[in-house]
């Protein structure tokens, strides 16, 4: 396994607070990669595509392995430490959670593309979460999303670090002073 050092996933089920975090530590100066399955359903309502989670999942699938291998590589060379919201097992775990069999590509990427051994998890948080256009799921299926993705990645033979329910702030302190500490 060669994992990149300075790439950390962040994880965790929709609506726990990933993506505020991310805009969180944009703010304080670190490098970030934007969830890339809003980015696609963005681009997919916009131009009356398919390839959805509601419709295509196979396609919308392959597309998040193709815009996930993209950041991984545009930043794998970079010394910057690299917040991803969201990483490539994530894909896989999104696979198995919909019953899909993962394509070849899919179990070789996951394999191919590492993180930082520590990855940070969100645990499902019921009083935040929220719908919204691009996310549908109940908050019944976010729970069976985090349980999927803590099967995945603990498969992959990361470490999952779970970020406690806290404050934005105080949570990206926590994912901060935690890789300091490491």
């Amino acid at each position: 396994m060669n994992k990149s050092i300075h790439l950390f996933a962040i994880t965790g089920g929709p609506g726990c607070g990933k993506t505020t975090i991310i805009e969180e530590l944009k703010k304080r100066g670190y490098n970030c990669v934007d969830e890339v399955a809003r980015e696609i359903i963005k681009e997919q309502v916009q131009s009356n595509g398919n390839a959805l989670p509601w419709a295509d999942k196979e396609k919308f699938t392959l597309l998040m392995l193709e815009h996930s291998i993209e950041t991984y590589t545009k930043n794998k060379d970079n010394a910057l430490i690299t917040f991803f919201d969201r990483g490539i097992p994530d894909t896989l775990a999104y696979a198995n959670l919909i019953g899909l069999k993962p394509p070849p590509e899919l179990t070789e990427a996951v394999k191919k593309y590492q993180y930082n051994p520590i990855v940070f998890i969100l645990p499902p948080w019921e009083e935040i979460y929220q719908t919204d256009t691009e996310r549908k799921q109940s908050f019944q299926e976010a729970i069976d999303t985090y349980k999927a993705i803590k099967n995945t990645y603990n498969g992959c033979g990361y470490q999952l670090i779970e970020v406690p329910k806290l404050g934005t702030k105080e949570r990206v302190n926590f994912i901060l002073s935690t890789i300091e500490n490491k």
